[in-house]
């Protein structure tokens, strides 16, 4: 079991910049203002040869009720019981306030390895606020600066005896953690998205079995998306909960605007997108985008119907809202309309068998002699236009990918060849190779695109040339 390690200190001293420096990556949002970090986000850390597992967590916060601050602090807290020990960030700038003492004081009841450094202690300006640090009673503090990297060295320095313990601590340069290349032990990434309030972390976190993730009644609370590492009734998985995603019109903050762009980077990660939709108020003209979007992006898709618990109709109106979700996404026809609740459980076998299955027709390829009987066949019962009289021969299909499925067809003249038709064709795919909900690629390609010497040909040579041709041969 390796070291885990939580980043803890009260709000705009440093501790996501900290942790996407440790990570490597710019995985947790960062900005000016304080409290951007609400949720806890674990990484794996690397500084030279020493491994671990880092938690970002929210500022501290004074209130203690049923606030969102509140409840923003018994999250960090709970990390704090997590975690192997605790690195206590202040700002050396700054210098030493009265929620530094505080947290100094419920680390001192929480947690029994504490390690002190001192953020932003780049320039002079910083040593009254590092020799100040010590008054804190946590030895002395690290002076490291996280956005510029200054400091790693004796930040390794100081959290290595506390590994030298710990099994998974340390670990050679060069080695990884996590399944090896070429393994098939590898988790199935999954993102639930969906508009603000559609309780997409209650969903997640009656998913995992515990309180992980912050929920509450306010909408737009989650801004980063978290992506959690579970087994899911037996199958490897990594699940991504993202930022409620409003209209584009109305996204003016900063902030909201990074939760956003976080939340589709978690969509082109997935592999199946769970799009959770409110069933009081189903498909809104922001749900349809959201799927869309997930379409285009070209990741299998499953729709989950929230708050059925509190529905009236149930089961009565659940085909009325197929019928609707397919009149308006045509695109997405046969994708599975799953009805959950997140306060409950309700529905949460049927949602994984669903995610189950749209990824396995997410990866699912069709030989090509069968293809072409089928292509044969739909040619036979329907057969392309012949604009202008110049009938269009469609000759071979073949399967050029998956994840999603792609096809492409070998024809002539596919520039004559209407929507409609291509239409047929996806339609005829998705039923007769049970492709229900998946997105697919279709590409229509001339088969002159295949002669190499196409551009190469030589002019004909002219009746002057030929002639003196003929006369050089003669003699």
């Amino acid at each position: 079991m390796s070291l885990t390690v939580a980043i803890v200190g009260r709000t705009n001293v440093g501790k996501s910049t900290l942790f996407n420096r440790l990570v490597g990556r710019r995985l947790a949002l960062v900005d000016d203002r304080p409290g951007v970090t609400r949720d806890l986000r674990e990484g794996e850390a690397r500084i030279g040869d020493l491994r671990f597992t880092v938690l970002d967590t929210a500022g501290l916060e004074t209130a203690t009720d049923e606030s969102l601050e509140g409840r923003m602090r018994r999250l960090t807290e709970r990390a704090v019981r997590m975690a192997d020990l605790c690195l206590f960030l202040v700002d050396a700038r700054a210098g030493i306030l009265a929620g530094d003492r505080e947290l100094a004081d419920m680390l001192r009841r929480h947690s029994a390895t504490v390690v002190l450094a001192a953020n932003k202690a780049e320039s002079p300006a910083a040593d009254a606020g590092v020799f100040e640090a010590y008054g804190l009673g946590f030895g002395d503090p690290v002076r490291i600066s996280a956005e510029h990297g200054i400091g790693l060295d004796s930040l390794h320095s100081r959290l290595t005896p506390l590994s030298e313990g710990d099994a998974g601590g340390m670990a050679a340069p060069g080695s990884r953690s996590g399944p090896e290349p070429g393994s098939t032990d590898r988790s199935l990434r999954v993102a639930v998205v969906g508009r603000p309030n559609a309780g997409k972390s209650t969903l997640i976190n009656r998913i995992i079995g515990e309180e992980r993730l912050l929920t509450g009644p306010e909408a737009g609370i989650t801004r980063d998306a978290i992506g959690l590492e579970m087994v899911w009734c037996g199958a490897r998985t990594k699940i991504f909960d993202t930022a409620g995603m409003r209209r584009k019109a109305k996204v003016s903050d900063r902030v909201e605007k990074l939760s956003v762009s976080d939340g589709l980077r978690a969509v082109r990660f997935a592999e199946v997108v769970i799009l959770l939709l409110d069933a009081a108020i189903p498909f809104e003209q922001q749900d349809l985008r959201i799927a869309d979007l997930a379409e285009r992006e070209g990741r299998a898709i499953v729709v989950a119907l929230n708050k059925w618990d509190l529905q009236d109709l149930r089961k009565a109106g659940l085909p009325d809202l197929r019928k609707r979700f397919e009149r308006l996404l045509p695109q997405l026809r046969g994708a599975p309309l799953v009805p959950v609740s997140a306060m409950t459980g309700q529905g949460l076998a049927e949602l994984h068998s669903a995610v189950l299955r749209a990824h396995d027709i997410w990866n699912r390829r069709v030989p090509t002699a069968k293809l072409n009987q089928w292509l044969a066949q739909m040619v036979v019962a329907h057969p392309p236009p012949a604009p202008g009289g110049r009938r269009v021969r469609l000759r071979y299909i073949t399967q050029a990918g998956s994840r999603p499925p792609g096809f492409v067809v070998m024809c002539s003249h596919p520039e004559r060849i209407p929507a409609s038709y291509i239409r047929y064709l996806v339609n005829g795919l998705r039923e007769d190779f049970d492709m229900p909900g998946t997105p697919i690629r279709f590409h229509l390609r001339s088969q002159a695109d295949r002669n190499p010497y196409r551009e190469k040909r030589k002019p004909a040579p002219s009746r002057l040339r030929k002639h003196l041709e003929r006369k050089v041969r003669s003699g």
